[in-house]
């Protein structure tokens, strides 16, 4: 039940609608983010490359973990040229374990049409921009106001919340009212001047004052133009998603050695983690026993071809992917075909060592992991 709103304290009634509280609103968050702002490496440069490649990584994904990736991914392909002229295996195997890798595929397209069609150049034009795979409107408007401080507005998961709690969103932002309105208030606030650090300002302010819960309103700059505040309602709006439900799935993969190599295939595009290489893998309904190990043969063998002997379990990894909670039992075996028995165009025999040199699944690395300690004892 939604909490009743509590009377504005004076203080705290400073609206955005008049030019002159917008003004105000503006100065305080540069003022704050000129002070407070986070030494990120891809606030070192305004090559909209380098924004491009930031704003990709970031989404969905914790500034922590994008710091490493983005240090190594722009060291091995410097510019879009670079990026255009890799295979997409090495582009999956730079952004292996940042998960979400349709994005890396989807940026690895937009860098061929950019040198294709744009001489190597990100288009300095919105629409043009959301024209290539992997480009929305958020992204477009990050590249253009932090590159070239274009005033495009910009709507992520920070400045959504930032947004929603200034004008006390009362409805969940994820409908297409809600999404049309926070676009218009983030469109309003924009400056004439600094708009990429205007843009930067709200999204850190919605990282590390405006948080999910427990928001630091009483250090907030703005907190004075803070509808929420006033009211006394951060922990009611934004309005909470609806609770995922979370579905448990069992599943197995197997390594399949022949002459010190095993066995690793390429997932098809419409297979989770397409484009990566993995182990062969797939969903289990038997809980144990021999009927379990007759199961996980036969899979392994409609899979690849290959016929199995020595069954043996490895060890049993948890983890998560979207709304799945998976419990991955691993396996190696040996083949009795002979590696001609599994050749084809997406799967390869590989040593140890080399599964280094492709893209894998976390798990999928994992598990690889595993096999160097068997190898070791082979």
């Amino acid at each position: 039940m939604r909490q009743q709103p509590k009377p504005v304290p004076e203080a705290y009634a400073e609206s955005l609608e008049s030019s002159e509280q917008r003004r105000a609103f503006r100065r305080r968050v540069f003022q704050w983010f000129d002070k407070h702002q986070r030494e990120l490496p891809w606030r070192q440069t305004d090559d909209p490359y380098c924004v491009w490649v930031s704003e990709i990584m970031l989404q969905q994904t914790q500034v922590v973990t994008v710091i490493p990736y983005f240090e190594k991914f722009l060291k091995r392909f410097p510019d879009v040229y670079a990026l255009a002229a890799a295979d997409e295996a090495t582009v999956l195997r730079y952004w292996e374990g940042l998960g979400y890798y349709r994005r890396a595929r989807q940026m690895h397209r937009a860098a061929q049409v950019v040198v294709e069609e744009h001489q190597g150049i990100l288009p300095r034009q919105s629409q043009t921009l959301q024209a290539l795979p992997g480009i929305g409107r958020y992204t477009a408007g990050a590249i253009l106001s932090i590159a070239h401080d274009q005033r495009e507005p910009i709507l992520e998961a920070n400045t959504i919340r930032l947004l929603a709690r200034l004008i006390a969103l009362d409805e969940p932002t994820t409908t297409a009212a809600s999404q049309a309105t926070l676009w218009d208030v983030a469109e309003e606030l924009l400056p004439r001047k600094r708009v990429g650090a205007f843009n930067q300002g709200l999204m850190e302010l919605g990282s590390l004052v405006c948080t999910p819960r427990n928001p630091e309103c009483t250090d907030c700059p703005v907190a004075r133009h803070c509808r929420t505040f006033g009211e006394g309602l951060q922990e009611a709006i934004p309005v909470p998603k609806k609770k995922t439900q979370y579905e448990a799935i069992d599943e197995a993969a197997v390594a399949i050695w022949h002459a010190g190599r095993v066995l690793v295939r390429q997932c098809g595009p419409d297979e989770r983690w397409a484009g990566l290489w993995d182990f062969p893998r797939f969903p289990v309904t038997d809980v144990g026993g021999a009927k379990r190990r007759r199961e996980v043969i036969r899979q392994t063998q409609d899979m690849t071809g290959v016929e199995l002997a020595q069954l043996r379990q490895l060890s049993v990894l948890k983890h998560a992917v979207t709304r799945y909670r998976i419990s991955l039992t691993c396996y190696d075996a040996q083949a009795t075909t002979g590696p001609a028995g599994g050749s084809s165009a997406n799967q390869q025999w590989l040593t140890v060592q080399e599964l280094e040199n492709i893209p894998l699944s976390v798990t999928g690395r994992k598990m690889a992991g595993l096999l160097a300690g068997v190898d070791d004892k082979a």
